[in-house]
């Protein structure tokens, strides 16, 4: 990885947006925006962008479910299957 060609300055995405975005489509790879030498803004392409996305929604369910587990919501997966199939059995009577 050439950390140096994703560290850019402002003034170089003003000047070059159009390549920017080139390099970051085609590598992939996010490149950080530096305003008076400080990082300020990460550039991303759209697929990488929704992959992280999705990454973190499915790390936020983990977590939900660890916190649930340390309190106690838990069911026997049984009765889980059990409540589930009389619910589709119910639905299945209605039509």
């Amino acid at each position: 990885m050439k950390i140096a060609e994703d560290i850019r300055p402002v003034t170089y995405l003003k000047a070059q947006a159009a390549s920017l975005l080139e390099q970051v489509n085609k590598t992939h790879r996010p490149v950080v925006i530096t305003q008076s030498g400080e990082p300020r803004a990460v550039l991303q392409d759209p697929e990488s962008y929704e992959q992280m996305r999705n990454a973190m929604g499915i790390l936020k369910l983990i977590a939900q479910g660890e916190q649930d587990i340390r309190a106690g919501r838990v069911r026997l997966q049984r009765e889980v299957f059990e409540r589930l199939d009389c619910k589709l059995k119910m639905r299945g009577s209605r039509r």
